[in-house]
C-alpha cells in the first residue's frame, strides 16, 4: 500500500498540442534534468503515453483515466473547493487520511481541500459496514469548516447528495438518479453512490466535518462480493460508457461549493426543495431502524436539521435524526 501523496509538477507544463524541451521544463519548474527526467519516467509509470523528440522535447499522446491533481485542477471553476488535492494511488480510507492531516497540521488545512484515491483497502460506510472500493471509482474526502448551529449539521449528508445527484444529472440527463435517505444515491433502485459524514466538535462549537464520497464510476459490479452485487450499480454500467472521472470530479466540486455556500448563508430551504426532487421515500411507508427501536409510518419530509419527519402507524410524529430505512413502499399498498 502507497500512503505516499503523488505530485508531478512537471504535468502542468505538458501538453498534446505542442512539444516543449527539457530545458524550458528545468527553468520554469526551476528544477535540474534529473528531477525532470525521474518525474517524466514517473509519469509514463501512471500511463501517459508521451512522445519525445531529441530537439523538440516532450508532448503528450494520451493520458490515462487518472485522478492526479493537475487533471482536476486544470478545469476547476470553484474558489476554493478542490484547490488542494491530495492524490494517493491506494490508501485504507480518504476519510482516515484526512482525518489524520487535520490532526498534523492542527485543524489548518484549507476549506475545500481534497483526498482523493484510486482505490480503498479499508473504506467504511455507515455504522462501520465495509464500502468495496476498487480500482475505476471515484473515492474521495473533502474538508469543512461551517460556521453554523450543530443542530443543522445533519443537512451536511442530504447537502453532498443534492451536489452528487445535479453533477450525475449534468452529466447525463437520460440517467435517472434518486437519493435514498440519509446517505445514498441509486440508480434503478441500486446503489450508485454512499456519503459518510464525520464531525468534531469542541466546547459546543465546529472544529471540522470531513465528508467521504464514494461513487462506482469505471468499476465493475459484478466483481463485487455476492451479497452486495444486486444491490449495487457503476456509472459506466447505466450509462455504456467510460465515465471520465478527473471531469466528474471537477462538476462535483463545483456542485458542493455551490450548496454549501448555501448552506453557509442558512439558505437550507433551497437545499430541501432540490433533496426533495430527487427523493425516494417522501409519500412512502417506510420501516426505519433508529439504531435501538423500529419504526414504521409514511415519511412526511424533511426538515432544516436534515431529520427524517415520519408520520407513525400511531399517528406520531416523529423527527429521525439518524437511521436506516429497512423497506420502503407506496402508502396504498396495504389497501389493495
Amino acid at each position: 500500500m502507497n500512503l505516499k501523496s503523488i505530485s508531478v509538477p512537471v504535468l502542468s507544463y505538458l501538453s498534446e498540442e505542442h512539444f516543449i524541451t527539457i530545458e524550458e521544463l528545468c527553468h520554469q519548474l526551476s528544477l535540474s534534468r534529473i528531477v525532470i527526467e525521474k518525474q517524466i519516467k514517473q509519469l509514463q509509470k501512471l500511463g501517459y503515453e508521451l512522445a519525445l523528440d531529441d530537439q523538440k522535447g516532450y508532448r503528450i499522446i494520451s493520458r490515462p483515466d487518472i485522478l492526479l491533481p493537475f487533471e482536476i485542477q486544470n478545469r476547476l471553476t470553484t474558489c476554493y473547493i478542490g484547490h488542494t488535492i491530495y492524490y494517493f494511488p491506494e490508501l485504507s480510507s480518504t476519510n482516515i487520511v484526512a482525518r489524520q492531516k487535520l490532526i498534523e497540521k492542527k485543524d489548518k488545512m484549507p476549506e475545500g481541500t481534497i483526498i482523493v484515491a484510486e482505490k480503498q483497502s479499508g473504506g467504511k460506510g455507515r455504522l462501520g459496514k465495509r464500502w468495496y472500493s476498487p480500482q475505476g471509482g471515484i473515492w474521495l474526502s473533502t474538508i469543512f469548516y461551517p460556521e453554523i448551529a450543530l443542530s443543522h449539521i445533519s443537512l451536511i449528508t442530504p447537502m453532498t447528495a443534492v451536489a452528487v445527484a445535479r453533477t450525475i444529472h449534468k452529466l447525463f440527463p437520460h440517467i435517472g438518479v434518486e437519493i435514498k435517505w440519509p446517505n445514498d444515491l441509486l440508480i434503478d433502485n441500486r446503489k450508485v453512490c454512499g456519503i459518510l459524514t464525520e464531525v468534531s466538535t469542541e466546547a459546543q462549537k465546529m472544529k471540522w466535518i470531513i465528508v467521504g464520497i464514494g461513487i462506482n464510476a469505471n468499476n465493475d459490479s459484478t466483481k463485487l462480493p455476492e451479497d452486495i452485487r444486486k444491490y449495487s450499480i457503476s456509472l459506466t454500467e447505466s450509462t455504456g460508457q467510460l465515465i471520465p472521472r478527473a471531469t466528474f470530479v471537477c462538476y462535483l466540486c463545483s456542485e458542493l461549493e455551490n450548496w454549501y455556500e448555501k448552506l453557509k448563508k442558512k439558505e437550507f430551504l433551497p437545499i430541501l426543495k432540490e433533496w426533495k426532487l430527487y427523493n425516494n421515500i417522501i409519500g412512502k411507508k417506510v420501516i426505519v431502524d433508529t439504531g435501538g427501536k423500529i419504526i414504521t409510518g409514511e415519511a412526511l419530509n424533511l426538515n432544516e436539521r436534515g431529520a427524517l419527519i415520519l408520520k407513525t402507524d400511531k399517528g406520531e410524529t416523529r423527527e429521525i435524526i439518524s437511521g436506516t430505512i429497512l423497506k420502503e413502499k407506496s402508502i396504498w399498498e396495504d389497501y389493495q
